[in-house]
């Protein structure tokens, strides 16, 4: 790592744990927007699906089309107006939780994986205004074996809850000592 920027670290030369946690948060909301918006617009997925059906990068990848009027894995699927608006006022308060908490924080690694989280629940309440459903594109299979069909918001989502909870498990002294973990050890 470079000098000066470390994940538990706060120096006069690094971000603090809030400015890197909103950046991560808005980075990855333009990633996954701008995502979206190219295989929607750019590479018009709908028209060839339509014409070709799934769309092979690899073996195990395939690009497709789903609106997802749920939640994860497709639950709570929601064909109505109010379902949509419950959906949409879920993530808003989803979103106003995480921000405060991120605020809050002093902790690098658990502001990157809130920022993540962040970002992925923005970029899928986005798209629940805009279109009415999150617009989600990767399907990864292997043989018989078929994954659900994601977007690069659920990948945030995942991957900064994996940075929470390696950090609730394996967290620097720093934090257990912020946090009071470790109070036996310091007498």
């Amino acid at each position: 790592m470079r000098p000066g920027f470390s994940f538990h670290q706060n120096t006069e030369r690094s971000l603090s744990a809030r400015t890197l946690g909103y950046l991560i948060a808005l980075i990855s909301f333009a990633v996954d927007q701008a995502s979206k918006l190219g295989m929607l617009y750019g590479f018009e997925i709908e028209a060839v699906m339509r014409r070709e059906g799934p769309v092979s990068v690899a073996p195990f990848l395939d690009l497709v089309l789903v609106w997802n009027r749920g939640i994860s894995y497709g639950l709570l699927q929601q064909d109505s107006e109010l379902g949509r608006y419950l959906l949409i006022g879920l993530a808003v308060v989803a979103s106003i939780l995480l921000s405060v908490w991120l605020w809050r924080l002093t902790d690098r690694l658990t502001a990157l994986g809130l920022g993540l989280i962040l970002g992925g629940a923005l970029g899928n309440g986005l798209d629940r205004i805009l279109h009415g459903a999150v617009v989600d594109l990767f399907h990864f299979h292997w043989g018989t074996f078929s994954w659900y069909v994601f977007n690069l918001a659920d990948v945030w989502i995942v991957v900064g809850a994996a940075f929470l909870v390696y950090e609730s498990f394996f967290g620097s002294k720093d934090t257990a000592d912020k946090s009071g973990r470790n109070d036996a050890a310091n007498q």
